[in-house]
């Protein structure tokens, strides 16, 4: 039994009825109702197993199986010796489409970059970045994009960023060679200003984009750079630059579900 904010005493019957799911998942999806409702917060302790089988008359496996679920997802996290905590991250707003608020050379947008300097100031985060470039064999997706020929190479420069020594994005922005060549993108450190700077200077003025988003589980070598639990999704955006002449970049950033909000704001808005 537990006291809701009425102070009352409840007692939770999560018996299985015909064609309900197993007792476990009830339990967690019960569990998850109070999490997200703010019954505990952030760093707390979840109750004990005990407590947790009294609450809700079922055995301890049971209790076991459904914080295995919620462990999974990312939710929770287990201290060897001390018990059950709702995981200590708080939720990034990533503002992924926004005007900018200032003359953006060569972007109708927001350059990234500034993006999440800005993000990380507003929420007293401390953002690093490591940065890469590669020239690589382009796979079909970028190619299709690019309206370039299949296995063609491309520029490839990666920035992977990380908020207060946490993993938060990789960032990964695709180039023909034709169009990077002679230009500051060619460069194996970042362009002060960002990419955009460097595709102004050149004439390469873009005028729109296309974003495409997905959900999928990370591979193996993701998994482990994320640090995420088991169970996490990425959130994977995928932006096609355009300029009046036709696509000039395709950039895939990947999110870690559990850490990243993505907000589009379109339009003008009162008060903003």
């Amino acid at each position: 039994m537990f006291c809701n904010p009425n102070g009352y005493i409840h007692c939770v019957n999560i018996s299985r009825g015909p064609g309900q799911a197993p007792k476990y998942q009830r339990l967690a999806a019960d569990l998850r109702r109070r999490i997200m409702l703010g019954e505990w917060q952030s760093g707390e302790p979840l109750p004990v197993e005990s407590e947790l089988e009294n609450q809700y008359g079922v055995a301890r496996n049971t209790v076991r199986l459904a914080v295995d679920v919620l462990v999974n997802e990312g939710l929770l996290v287990r201290v060897q010796g001390k018990g059950t905590y709702l995981k200590d991250h708080p939720v990034l707003d990533h503002h992924a489409y926004r005007s900018p608020s200032v003359a953006a050379p060569g972007t109708p947008l927001t350059p990234p970059s500034l993006a999440y300097a800005q993000e990380a100031v507003r929420a007293g985060r401390k953002l690093t970045a490591d940065f890469q470039m590669l020239i690589v064999r382009a796979t079909t997706d970028i190619t299709d994009r690019l309206r370039i020929k299949a296995g063609e190479a491309v520029v490839l420069r990666r920035v992977l960023r990380h908020m207060d020594g946490e993993p938060w994005s990789i960032e990964e922005t695709h180039y023909p060679v034709a169009l990077a060549a002679s230009t500051a993108l060619m460069d194996p450190d970042p362009v002060e200003g960002g990419d955009e700077v460097a595709l102004g200077v050149a004439g390469h003025v873009e005028v729109g984009c296309v974003d495409e988003l997905a959900a999928r589980m990370p591979n193996p070598e993701e998994a482990q750079w994320f640090q995420a639990g088991p169970g996490v999704p990425l959130m994977v955006q995928l932006r096609t630059g355009f300029t009046a002449a036709g696509p000039i970049r395709v950039t895939e950033t990947r999110y870690c579900a559990d850490r990243n909000r993505l907000v589009y704001a379109l339009g003008e808005r009162a008060g903003d």
